[in-house]
Protein backbone atom coordinates (compact mmCIF):
# COMPACT_ATOMS: atom_id res chain seq x y z
CA UNK A 1 0.00 0.00 0.00
CA UNK A 2 2.75 2.25 1.02
CA UNK A 3 4.98 1.60 -2.37
CA UNK A 4 1.41 1.84 -4.55
CA UNK A 5 0.86 5.82 -2.32
CA UNK A 6 4.34 6.86 -3.37
CA UNK A 7 3.86 6.10 -7.21
CA UNK A 8 0.85 7.89 -7.55
CA UNK A 9 2.67 10.64 -5.97
CA UNK A 10 5.10 11.00 -8.77
CA UNK A 11 3.92 12.09 -12.59
CA UNK A 12 0.35 11.31 -11.61
CA UNK A 13 -0.20 13.41 -8.98
CA UNK A 14 2.15 15.97 -10.14
CA UNK A 15 -0.81 16.21 -13.45
CA UNK A 16 -3.65 16.44 -11.24
CA UNK A 17 -2.18 19.67 -9.22
CA UNK A 18 -2.15 21.77 -12.27
CA UNK A 19 -5.66 22.64 -14.06
CA UNK A 20 -7.26 20.27 -16.55
CA UNK A 21 -5.96 20.00 -20.03
CA UNK A 22 -7.42 21.67 -23.18
CA UNK A 23 -6.59 18.10 -24.61
CA UNK A 24 -7.46 14.03 -23.77
CA UNK A 25 -4.51 12.01 -23.72
CA UNK A 26 -5.35 10.20 -26.89
CA UNK A 27 -5.57 14.01 -28.81
CA UNK A 28 -2.33 14.81 -27.46
CA UNK A 29 -0.67 11.27 -28.63
CA UNK A 30 -2.46 11.82 -32.25
CA UNK A 31 -0.40 15.15 -31.81
CA UNK A 32 -1.86 17.75 -30.11
CA UNK A 33 1.28 17.02 -27.80
CA UNK A 34 3.49 19.64 -30.14
CA UNK A 35 0.99 22.61 -29.46
CA UNK A 36 2.42 21.60 -25.60
CA UNK A 37 6.33 21.18 -26.76
CA UNK A 38 6.02 24.88 -28.64
CA UNK A 39 3.86 26.34 -25.32
CA UNK A 40 6.94 24.50 -22.81
CA UNK A 41 9.76 26.21 -25.72
CA UNK A 42 7.97 29.73 -25.70
CA UNK A 43 8.27 29.79 -22.08
CA UNK A 44 11.88 29.91 -22.12
CA UNK A 45 11.78 32.33 -24.51
CA UNK A 46 9.76 34.21 -21.88
CA UNK A 47 12.00 33.69 -18.74
CA UNK A 48 15.37 34.60 -20.49
CA UNK A 49 13.64 38.02 -21.66
CA UNK A 50 11.76 38.99 -18.01
CA UNK A 51 15.48 37.72 -16.06
CA UNK A 52 17.42 39.39 -18.97
CA UNK A 53 15.56 42.87 -19.91
CA UNK A 54 13.64 43.34 -16.08
CA UNK A 55 14.97 40.96 -13.40
CA UNK A 56 18.47 41.82 -13.48
CA UNK A 57 18.48 45.51 -14.33
CA UNK A 58 15.96 45.58 -11.35
CA UNK A 59 18.27 44.06 -9.10
CA UNK A 60 21.41 46.22 -10.35
CA UNK A 61 19.77 49.15 -9.02
CA UNK A 62 18.96 47.24 -5.95
CA UNK A 63 22.49 46.69 -4.81
CA UNK A 64 22.89 49.79 -6.06
CA UNK A 65 20.66 51.20 -3.53
CA UNK A 66 21.70 48.75 -0.65
CA UNK A 67 25.49 49.98 -1.18
CA UNK A 68 26.41 46.34 -1.36
CA UNK A 69 30.40 45.74 -1.91
CA UNK A 70 30.46 44.09 -5.74
CA UNK A 71 31.43 40.68 -4.50
CA UNK A 72 28.41 39.82 -2.36
CA UNK A 73 25.78 41.63 -4.69
CA UNK A 74 27.55 38.96 -7.44
CA UNK A 75 27.35 36.06 -5.31
CA UNK A 76 23.81 37.33 -3.84
CA UNK A 77 21.28 39.39 -6.37
CA UNK A 78 23.59 38.16 -9.66
CA UNK A 79 23.25 34.45 -9.14
CA UNK A 80 19.50 34.79 -8.29
CA UNK A 81 18.82 36.78 -11.46
CA UNK A 82 20.03 34.05 -13.55
CA UNK A 83 19.31 31.26 -11.52
CA UNK A 84 15.53 32.56 -10.94
CA UNK A 85 13.93 30.17 -13.37
CA UNK A 86 15.40 26.93 -11.45
CA UNK A 87 14.57 28.58 -8.39
CA UNK A 88 10.45 29.09 -9.15
CA UNK A 89 10.61 25.69 -10.86
CA UNK A 90 11.86 24.28 -7.59
CA UNK A 91 9.46 26.32 -5.65
CA UNK A 92 6.45 25.14 -7.60
CA UNK A 93 7.86 21.53 -7.41
CA UNK A 94 7.36 22.02 -3.75
CA UNK A 95 4.44 23.69 -2.96
CA UNK A 96 2.05 22.52 -5.85
CA UNK A 97 3.00 19.99 -7.81
CA UNK A 98 4.61 17.61 -4.61
CA UNK A 99 6.58 15.94 -7.22
CA UNK A 100 10.59 16.17 -8.05
CA UNK A 101 10.05 18.61 -10.98
CA UNK A 102 12.31 20.92 -9.31
CA UNK A 103 15.22 18.77 -7.88
CA UNK A 104 15.50 17.19 -11.07
CA UNK A 105 15.44 20.67 -13.00
CA UNK A 106 18.39 21.62 -10.82
CA UNK A 107 20.50 19.00 -10.71
CA UNK A 108 20.33 18.95 -14.62
CA UNK A 109 20.79 22.52 -14.84
CA UNK A 110 23.52 21.93 -12.60
CA UNK A 111 25.18 19.42 -14.72
CA UNK A 112 24.25 20.86 -17.82
CA UNK A 113 26.26 24.46 -16.73
CA UNK A 114 29.60 22.78 -15.71
CA UNK A 115 29.55 19.65 -18.06
CA UNK A 116 27.19 21.62 -21.21
CA UNK A 117 28.26 25.02 -20.83
CA UNK A 118 32.26 24.07 -20.58
CA UNK A 119 32.30 22.09 -23.35
CA UNK A 120 30.34 24.65 -25.73
CA UNK A 121 33.07 26.66 -24.62
CA UNK A 122 36.01 24.36 -25.20
CA UNK A 123 34.69 23.72 -28.64
CA UNK A 124 33.67 27.16 -29.61
CA UNK A 125 36.17 29.24 -28.31
CA UNK A 126 38.40 29.54 -31.33
CA UNK A 127 41.26 29.42 -29.09
CA UNK A 128 43.34 27.81 -26.28
CA UNK A 129 41.96 29.63 -23.40
CA UNK A 130 44.11 29.36 -19.76
CA UNK A 131 42.40 29.39 -16.90
CA UNK A 132 43.30 30.17 -13.19
CA UNK A 133 43.09 27.76 -10.96
CA UNK A 134 42.33 29.71 -8.01
CA UNK A 135 39.30 30.72 -9.09
CA UNK A 136 38.09 27.07 -10.45
CA UNK A 137 39.35 25.76 -7.05
CA UNK A 138 37.52 27.67 -5.06
CA UNK A 139 34.37 27.44 -6.71
CA UNK A 140 34.49 23.40 -7.33
CA UNK A 141 36.02 23.01 -3.70
CA UNK A 142 32.36 25.06 -2.00
CA UNK A 143 29.94 23.46 -5.00
CA UNK A 144 31.48 20.09 -3.94
CA UNK A 145 30.92 20.62 -0.28
CA UNK A 146 27.03 22.17 -1.28
CA UNK A 147 26.78 18.62 -3.33
CA UNK A 148 27.77 16.65 -0.21
CA UNK A 149 25.49 18.48 2.16
CA UNK A 150 22.66 17.57 -0.46
CA UNK A 151 23.51 13.68 -0.76
CA UNK A 152 23.01 13.69 2.84
CA UNK A 153 20.27 14.95 3.56
CA UNK A 154 18.43 13.60 0.06
CA UNK A 155 19.67 10.22 1.69
CA UNK A 156 16.88 9.22 4.02
CA UNK A 157 14.34 10.25 1.15
CA UNK A 158 12.47 13.00 3.59
CA UNK A 159 14.45 16.99 4.47
CA UNK A 160 13.57 17.67 7.20
CA UNK A 161 13.85 21.79 8.90
CA UNK A 162 17.18 22.16 10.04
CA UNK A 163 18.39 19.97 7.10
CA UNK A 164 16.79 23.31 4.80
CA UNK A 165 18.85 25.39 7.37
CA UNK A 166 22.17 24.26 6.81
CA UNK A 167 21.79 24.58 2.64
CA UNK A 168 20.88 28.18 3.13
CA UNK A 169 23.38 28.80 6.02
CA UNK A 170 25.94 27.50 3.15
CA UNK A 171 24.91 29.95 1.27
CA UNK A 172 25.66 32.72 3.46
CA UNK A 173 28.95 31.02 4.15
CA UNK A 174 29.36 30.83 0.15
CA UNK A 175 29.07 35.14 0.35
CA UNK A 176 31.44 35.81 2.88
CA UNK A 177 33.82 33.71 1.27
CA UNK A 178 32.89 35.74 -1.87
CA UNK A 179 33.55 38.90 -0.10
CA UNK A 180 36.79 37.79 1.34
CA UNK A 181 37.89 37.08 -2.09
CA UNK A 182 41.03 38.68 -2.75
CA UNK A 183 42.74 38.73 0.75
CA UNK A 184 42.14 34.38 0.30
CA UNK A 185 43.70 34.32 -3.17
CA UNK A 186 46.77 36.45 -1.99
CA UNK A 187 47.36 33.87 0.72
CA UNK A 188 46.84 30.90 -1.23
CA UNK A 189 48.49 31.79 -4.32
CA UNK A 190 51.33 33.96 -3.09
CA UNK A 191 52.96 35.84 -5.67
CA UNK A 192 52.06 33.48 -8.48
CA UNK A 193 50.12 36.21 -10.71
CA UNK A 194 52.51 38.19 -11.84
CA UNK A 195 54.02 34.45 -14.15
CA UNK A 196 50.64 34.04 -15.56
CA UNK A 197 50.55 37.45 -17.47
CA UNK A 198 53.13 35.56 -20.17
CA UNK A 199 50.66 33.08 -20.61
CA UNK A 200 48.95 35.02 -23.52
CA UNK A 201 45.49 35.65 -21.18
CA UNK A 202 46.64 38.55 -19.20
CA UNK A 203 42.98 39.53 -19.16
CA UNK A 204 41.89 36.93 -17.23
CA UNK A 205 44.90 36.61 -14.83
CA UNK A 206 45.84 39.85 -13.93
CA UNK A 207 42.67 42.49 -15.56
CA UNK A 208 40.44 40.36 -13.61
CA UNK A 209 41.70 38.29 -10.91
CA UNK A 210 44.25 41.47 -9.14
CA UNK A 211 41.88 44.52 -10.73
CA UNK A 212 43.79 47.72 -10.21
CA UNK A 213 46.55 46.88 -7.92
CA UNK A 214 49.81 45.90 -9.47
CA UNK A 215 49.61 46.45 -13.35
CA UNK A 216 50.03 50.27 -13.43
CA UNK A 217 46.30 51.20 -14.13
CA UNK A 218 45.07 54.85 -14.69
CA UNK A 219 42.61 55.53 -12.22
CA UNK A 220 40.98 58.56 -12.71
CA UNK A 221 37.81 60.31 -11.74
CA UNK A 222 37.55 61.55 -15.02
CA UNK A 223 35.67 58.91 -16.85
CA UNK A 224 37.42 59.81 -20.24
CA UNK A 225 40.98 58.46 -18.83
CA UNK A 226 41.71 54.78 -20.22
CA UNK A 227 41.36 52.16 -17.71
CA UNK A 228 44.00 49.77 -19.46
CA UNK A 229 47.50 48.79 -18.33
CA UNK A 230 49.45 51.40 -19.24
CA UNK A 231 52.52 48.72 -20.72
CA UNK A 232 50.17 46.47 -22.35
CA UNK A 233 51.66 43.53 -22.84
CA UNK A 234 52.69 41.86 -26.30
CA UNK A 235 51.08 38.47 -25.46
CA UNK A 236 48.00 39.21 -26.57
CA UNK A 237 47.65 38.53 -30.19
CA UNK A 238 47.23 35.10 -30.50
CA UNK A 239 45.31 32.64 -31.93
CA UNK A 240 42.08 33.76 -34.47
CA UNK A 241 40.10 35.28 -32.08
CA UNK A 242 41.02 39.06 -30.71
CA UNK A 243 41.39 39.12 -26.83
CA UNK A 244 39.26 41.73 -25.55
CA UNK A 245 42.20 44.04 -24.67
CA UNK A 246 43.19 43.88 -28.37
CA UNK A 247 39.87 45.49 -28.63
CA UNK A 248 39.97 48.04 -26.00
CA UNK A 249 43.73 49.51 -27.59
CA UNK A 250 42.62 49.14 -30.61
CA UNK A 251 39.56 51.67 -30.29
CA UNK A 252 39.66 55.26 -29.30
CA UNK A 253 40.99 56.00 -25.68
CA UNK A 254 37.90 58.59 -25.23
CA UNK A 255 35.75 56.51 -23.71
CA UNK A 256 32.32 57.49 -23.24
CA UNK A 257 30.58 57.27 -19.32
CA UNK A 258 29.11 53.95 -19.73
CA UNK A 259 32.00 52.36 -21.30
CA UNK A 260 34.02 53.13 -18.72
CA UNK A 261 31.55 52.03 -16.07
CA UNK A 262 31.47 48.45 -17.87
CA UNK A 263 35.39 48.44 -18.14
CA UNK A 264 35.29 49.07 -14.57
CA UNK A 265 33.10 46.23 -13.61
CA UNK A 266 34.67 43.51 -15.47
CA UNK A 267 37.78 43.79 -13.03
CA UNK A 268 37.61 41.43 -10.40
CA UNK A 269 36.26 43.51 -7.14
CA UNK A 270 32.51 42.49 -8.57
CA UNK A 271 31.38 39.06 -8.42
CA UNK A 272 31.80 36.56 -11.77
CA UNK A 273 28.11 37.28 -12.91
CA UNK A 274 28.34 40.79 -13.41
CA UNK A 275 31.78 40.52 -14.61
CA UNK A 276 30.21 38.00 -17.15
CA UNK A 277 27.35 40.10 -18.51
CA UNK A 278 29.68 43.10 -18.57
CA UNK A 279 32.27 41.49 -20.67
CA UNK A 280 29.33 40.29 -23.06
CA UNK A 281 27.99 43.92 -23.14
CA UNK A 282 31.70 45.30 -23.71
CA UNK A 283 32.66 43.08 -26.47
CA UNK A 284 29.48 43.26 -28.66
CA UNK A 285 29.10 47.57 -28.23
CA UNK A 286 33.12 47.21 -29.41
CA UNK A 287 32.34 44.73 -32.27
CA UNK A 288 29.46 47.23 -32.88
CA UNK A 289 32.19 50.23 -33.32
CA UNK A 290 34.31 48.24 -35.12
CA UNK A 291 31.86 46.79 -38.11
CA UNK A 292 30.59 50.98 -37.87
CA UNK A 293 34.11 52.06 -38.03
CA UNK A 294 34.55 49.25 -41.16
CA UNK A 295 31.31 51.10 -43.02
CA UNK A 296 32.96 54.29 -43.05
CA UNK A 297 30.41 55.37 -39.74
CA UNK A 298 32.24 57.80 -37.43
CA UNK A 299 32.21 55.87 -34.49
CA UNK A 300 31.95 59.50 -32.16
CA UNK A 301 28.45 60.36 -33.47
CA UNK A 302 25.49 57.94 -32.27
CA UNK A 303 22.45 59.01 -32.82
CA UNK A 304 22.54 61.89 -34.98
CA UNK A 305 24.54 62.72 -31.52
CA UNK A 306 28.12 64.10 -31.30
CA UNK A 307 30.10 63.49 -28.95
CA UNK A 308 30.95 66.12 -26.31
CA UNK A 309 35.01 66.32 -25.53
CA UNK A 310 35.46 69.66 -23.91
CA UNK A 311 36.06 67.90 -20.75
CA UNK A 312 32.59 67.49 -19.79
CA UNK A 313 31.47 63.94 -18.81
CA UNK A 314 29.98 62.52 -21.72
CA UNK A 315 25.83 61.70 -21.86
CA UNK A 316 24.68 58.99 -20.72
CA UNK A 317 21.70 59.30 -23.01
CA UNK A 318 22.73 58.45 -26.35
CA UNK A 319 23.57 54.97 -25.08
CA UNK A 320 20.63 54.52 -22.92
CA UNK A 321 18.64 54.59 -26.47
CA UNK A 322 21.09 52.47 -28.24
CA UNK A 323 21.02 49.86 -25.56
CA UNK A 324 17.07 50.11 -25.31
CA UNK A 325 15.95 49.94 -28.43
CA UNK A 326 16.47 46.11 -28.34
CA UNK A 327 13.81 45.69 -26.59
CA UNK A 328 11.19 47.99 -26.96
CA UNK A 329 7.98 46.18 -28.78
CA UNK A 330 7.72 49.47 -31.26
CA UNK A 331 10.71 49.04 -33.17
CA UNK A 332 12.75 46.79 -34.74
CA UNK A 333 16.21 46.56 -33.20
CA UNK A 334 19.16 47.49 -35.31
CA UNK A 335 21.32 43.97 -35.16
CA UNK A 336 22.29 44.26 -31.53
CA UNK A 337 25.04 40.83 -31.83
CA UNK A 338 26.81 40.61 -34.72
CA UNK A 339 27.53 37.30 -35.05
CA UNK A 340 23.73 37.26 -36.24
CA UNK A 341 22.34 38.45 -40.42
CA UNK A 342 19.31 41.19 -39.44
CA UNK A 343 17.02 38.43 -40.33
CA UNK A 344 17.95 36.53 -37.02
CA UNK A 345 17.15 39.37 -35.12
CA UNK A 346 14.25 40.47 -36.80
CA UNK A 347 12.56 36.87 -36.69
CA UNK A 348 13.37 37.11 -32.41
CA UNK A 349 12.32 40.53 -32.40
CA UNK A 350 8.71 38.97 -34.08
CA UNK A 351 8.71 36.20 -32.35
CA UNK A 352 9.40 37.49 -29.08
CA UNK A 353 6.88 40.76 -30.47
CA UNK A 354 3.44 39.39 -27.70
CA UNK A 355 6.00 39.16 -25.03
CA UNK A 356 7.64 42.57 -25.14
CA UNK A 357 4.53 44.14 -25.59
CA UNK A 358 2.95 42.38 -22.41
CA UNK A 359 6.22 43.10 -20.26
CA UNK A 360 6.14 47.15 -21.64
CA UNK A 361 3.12 47.65 -20.34
CA UNK A 362 3.06 45.44 -16.85
CA UNK A 363 7.03 46.28 -15.57
CA UNK A 364 8.41 49.54 -15.89
CA UNK A 365 11.78 49.23 -17.16
CA UNK A 366 14.20 50.90 -14.49
CA UNK A 367 16.94 50.84 -17.34
CA UNK A 368 15.25 54.00 -18.43
CA UNK A 369 15.67 57.06 -16.59
CA UNK A 370 11.93 57.87 -16.29
CA UNK A 371 11.63 54.87 -14.61
CA UNK A 372 14.44 54.47 -12.41
CA UNK A 373 13.36 55.44 -9.14
CA UNK A 374 10.72 52.48 -9.33
CA UNK A 375 12.82 49.70 -9.05
CA UNK A 376 10.97 48.12 -6.41
CA UNK A 377 8.43 47.65 -8.06
CA UNK A 378 10.41 46.52 -11.10
CA UNK A 379 11.74 43.98 -9.04
CA UNK A 380 8.82 42.83 -7.61
CA UNK A 381 6.72 42.94 -11.28
CA UNK A 382 9.43 40.84 -13.12
CA UNK A 383 9.07 37.94 -10.14
CA UNK A 384 5.56 37.57 -10.07
CA UNK A 385 5.84 37.36 -14.38
CA UNK A 386 8.88 34.74 -13.76
CA UNK A 387 6.88 32.68 -11.14
CA UNK A 388 3.66 32.85 -14.02
CA UNK A 389 5.95 31.87 -16.62
CA UNK A 390 7.51 29.19 -14.85
CA UNK A 391 4.19 27.92 -13.80
CA UNK A 392 3.08 27.25 -17.24
CA UNK A 393 6.57 25.80 -18.33
CA UNK A 394 6.65 22.92 -15.35
CA UNK A 395 2.55 22.51 -16.43
CA UNK A 396 3.80 22.32 -19.80
CA UNK A 397 6.14 19.93 -18.92
CA UNK A 398 4.49 17.64 -16.74
CA UNK A 399 1.89 17.15 -19.02
CA UNK A 400 4.63 16.17 -21.95
CA UNK A 401 6.16 13.88 -20.00
CA UNK A 402 2.55 12.37 -18.45
CA UNK A 403 1.63 12.35 -22.04
CA UNK A 404 5.14 10.24 -23.47
CA UNK A 405 5.27 8.34 -19.84
CA UNK A 406 8.30 9.93 -19.30
CA UNK A 407 8.96 9.92 -15.13
CA UNK A 408 9.04 13.51 -14.14
CA UNK A 409 12.82 13.76 -12.81
CA UNK A 410 14.09 13.14 -16.21
CA UNK A 411 11.88 15.64 -17.95
CA UNK A 412 13.13 17.86 -15.20
CA UNK A 413 16.99 16.63 -15.73
CA UNK A 414 16.75 16.99 -19.27
CA UNK A 415 14.12 19.25 -20.77
CA UNK A 416 13.34 21.93 -18.42
CA UNK A 417 17.57 21.81 -17.31
CA UNK A 418 18.55 22.38 -20.31
CA UNK A 419 16.54 25.47 -21.23
CA UNK A 420 16.75 27.11 -18.27
CA UNK A 421 20.21 27.22 -18.52
CA UNK A 422 20.42 28.62 -22.59
CA UNK A 423 20.92 32.04 -21.61
CA UNK A 424 23.82 30.97 -19.30
CA UNK A 425 25.21 29.16 -21.98
CA UNK A 426 25.28 32.13 -24.48
CA UNK A 427 26.51 34.42 -21.89
CA UNK A 428 29.67 32.09 -21.35
CA UNK A 429 30.49 31.51 -24.86
CA UNK A 430 30.91 35.28 -26.04
CA UNK A 431 33.13 35.58 -23.33
CA UNK A 432 34.94 32.61 -23.62
CA UNK A 433 35.57 33.41 -27.13
CA UNK A 434 37.24 36.52 -25.87
CA UNK A 435 40.04 34.43 -23.90
CA UNK A 436 38.16 35.18 -20.53
CA UNK A 437 37.60 31.54 -19.35
CA UNK A 438 37.93 32.31 -15.63
CA UNK A 439 35.02 33.91 -16.16
CA UNK A 440 32.74 31.65 -18.31
CA UNK A 441 33.92 28.82 -15.70
CA UNK A 442 33.45 30.26 -12.54
CA UNK A 443 30.02 31.85 -13.57
CA UNK A 444 28.73 28.38 -14.71
CA UNK A 445 30.21 26.77 -10.91
CA UNK A 446 29.29 29.67 -9.04
CA UNK A 447 25.23 29.78 -10.54
CA UNK A 448 25.24 26.05 -9.28
CA UNK A 449 26.57 26.87 -6.06
CA UNK A 450 23.27 28.78 -5.91
CA UNK A 451 20.81 26.77 -7.35
CA UNK A 452 21.65 24.01 -4.87
CA UNK A 453 21.77 26.01 -1.79
CA UNK A 454 19.27 28.63 -2.53
CA UNK A 455 16.94 26.99 -5.21
CA UNK A 456 16.45 23.71 -2.99
CA UNK A 457 17.15 25.31 0.39
CA UNK A 458 15.09 27.85 0.35
CA UNK A 459 11.77 26.38 -1.23
CA UNK A 460 12.13 23.71 1.46
CA UNK A 461 13.01 25.87 4.58
CA UNK A 462 9.99 28.01 3.99
CA UNK A 463 7.61 24.52 3.68
CA UNK A 464 9.02 22.84 6.91
CA UNK A 465 9.63 26.56 8.79
CA UNK A 466 7.33 28.85 7.91
CA UNK A 467 4.37 27.23 5.68
CA UNK A 468 3.82 23.75 8.49
CA UNK A 469 6.26 24.17 10.88
CA UNK A 470 7.86 20.80 11.92
CA UNK A 471 6.69 19.00 8.48
CA UNK A 472 8.68 17.24 6.22
CA UNK A 473 9.29 16.89 2.24
CA UNK A 474 9.60 13.67 0.74
CA UNK A 475 11.66 13.22 -1.82
CA UNK A 476 9.93 10.71 -4.22
CA UNK A 477 12.62 9.64 -6.77
CA UNK A 478 14.91 7.07 -5.26
CA UNK A 479 16.77 7.71 -8.27
CA UNK A 480 17.70 10.96 -7.81
CA UNK A 481 19.93 10.31 -5.22
CA UNK A 482 22.18 8.09 -7.71
CA UNK A 483 22.03 11.37 -9.89
CA UNK A 484 23.08 13.44 -7.26
CA UNK A 485 26.12 11.07 -6.45
CA UNK A 486 26.60 10.93 -10.77
CA UNK A 487 26.83 15.04 -10.20
CA UNK A 488 29.93 14.80 -7.83
CA UNK A 489 31.46 12.44 -10.21
CA UNK A 490 30.77 14.72 -13.05
CA UNK A 491 32.68 17.66 -11.15
CA UNK A 492 35.19 15.83 -9.90
CA UNK A 493 36.30 14.67 -13.25
CA UNK A 494 35.51 17.87 -14.93
CA UNK A 495 37.75 19.50 -12.23
CA UNK A 496 40.59 16.69 -12.89
CA UNK A 497 40.24 17.13 -16.55
CA UNK A 498 41.17 20.52 -16.55
CA UNK A 499 44.09 20.24 -14.24
CA UNK A 500 45.56 17.04 -16.70
CA UNK A 501 44.77 19.59 -19.50
CA UNK A 502 47.81 22.03 -17.57
CA UNK A 503 44.33 24.48 -16.94
CA UNK A 504 44.18 25.23 -20.53
CA UNK A 505 40.02 25.17 -21.95
CA UNK A 506 40.41 23.80 -25.58
CA UNK A 507 38.58 21.68 -28.09
CA UNK A 508 40.07 18.45 -26.41
CA UNK A 509 38.95 19.60 -23.46
CA UNK A 510 35.54 20.52 -24.66
CA UNK A 511 34.95 16.72 -26.26
CA UNK A 512 36.12 15.28 -23.29
CA UNK A 513 33.38 17.09 -21.02
CA UNK A 514 30.18 16.93 -23.91
CA UNK A 515 30.96 12.90 -23.91
CA UNK A 516 30.73 13.07 -20.19
CA UNK A 517 27.32 14.81 -19.83
CA UNK A 518 26.21 12.32 -22.58
CA UNK A 519 27.50 9.62 -20.09
CA UNK A 520 25.20 11.48 -17.29
CA UNK A 521 22.10 11.50 -18.94
CA UNK A 522 22.14 7.90 -20.12
CA UNK A 523 23.13 6.49 -16.63
CA UNK A 524 20.37 9.05 -15.07
CA UNK A 525 17.63 7.64 -17.91
CA UNK A 526 18.66 4.23 -17.08
CA UNK A 527 18.39 4.44 -13.13
CA UNK A 528 14.86 6.46 -13.46
CA UNK A 529 13.77 3.32 -15.55
CA UNK A 530 15.30 0.68 -12.93
CA UNK A 531 17.54 -0.72 -15.25
CA UNK A 532 20.18 -1.33 -12.80
CA UNK A 533 18.16 -1.13 -9.62
CA UNK A 534 14.84 -1.05 -8.54
CA UNK A 535 14.11 2.50 -7.95
CA UNK A 536 10.38 3.92 -9.73
CA UNK A 537 7.04 1.94 -9.56
CA UNK A 538 6.04 2.64 -13.06
CA UNK A 539 3.89 5.36 -13.79
CA UNK A 540 -0.12 4.65 -14.04
CA UNK A 541 -1.69 5.57 -16.99
CA UNK A 542 -5.26 6.99 -17.27
CA UNK A 543 -7.28 8.30 -20.47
Amino acid sequence: NLQLRSSRDGSDRAIHEFPDDFFTNDERKSGAIMLHIVAALYMFLALAITCDEYFVTSLEKICEKLDLSEDVAGATFMAAGSSAPELFASVIGVFITHGDVGVGTIVGSAVFNILCIIGVCGIFAGQVVMLTWWAVFRDSFYYILAVVALIAFIYDEKIVWWESLVLVLMYAGYILVMKFNSSMQKFFMGKSNKKNVANGNAAASSEMEDGNTSYGYVWDDDPSSPLLPVKPSKAYSRGSVVMVDEIMNASPSKFRFPEAGLRVMVTSHFGPKTRLRMASRLIITERQKLMQAANGVETQVIDGKVEIENGNVPEDKPSEVEENDTISPFHIPSTCLMHFPDEHVKLKWLMSWPLLLLLFFTVPNCAKPRWEKYFMLSFILSTVWIAVFSYFMVWMVTIIGYTLGIPDVIMGITFLAAGTSVPDCIASLIVARQGLGDMAVSNTIGSNVFDILVGLGVPWAMQTMCVSYGSVVMINSRGLLYSVVLLLGSVALTVLGIHLNKWRLDLKLGVYVLVLYAVFLCFSIMIEYNVFTFVNLPMCMEE
